[in-house]
């Protein structure tokens, strides 16, 4: 009895810490650059366009939209690039 309930125990996780889905209060901070730069792919290319028409500040660049990034003259596939990895980081799931 003692056995089967030991294991079962170890099958739940009882002896590991648990997992905390609340971001930590020492984040690092992300500008636009940086935020490009982990994206990778040639996005970083556009930086500099990206940061003079944003202003420097991530909140309006993850409040974007294709047709503000089309009149940067960024091609399409790393505008979507862009899209996709603004919306994983706002939702927490991706990290620079």
């Amino acid at each position: 009895m003692a056995l089967a309930c030991a294991s079962h125990l170890r099958r739940l996780g009882a002896g590991a810490p648990a997992r905390s889905f609340h971001p930590h209060p020492y984040q690092a901070k992300v500008g636009v650059v940086e935020f490009l730069n982990g994206v990778g792919k040639g996005v970083e290319t556009h930086a500099a366009k990206v940061e003079e028409a944003v202003g420097g500040d991530l909140q309006s660049l993850l409040h974007a939209r294709t047709l503000r990034l089309k009149k940067l003259g960024i091609p399409c596939k790393q505008r979507k690039l862009i899209l996709s990895f603004a919306h994983k980081y706002r939702l927490g799931l991706w990290k620079p």
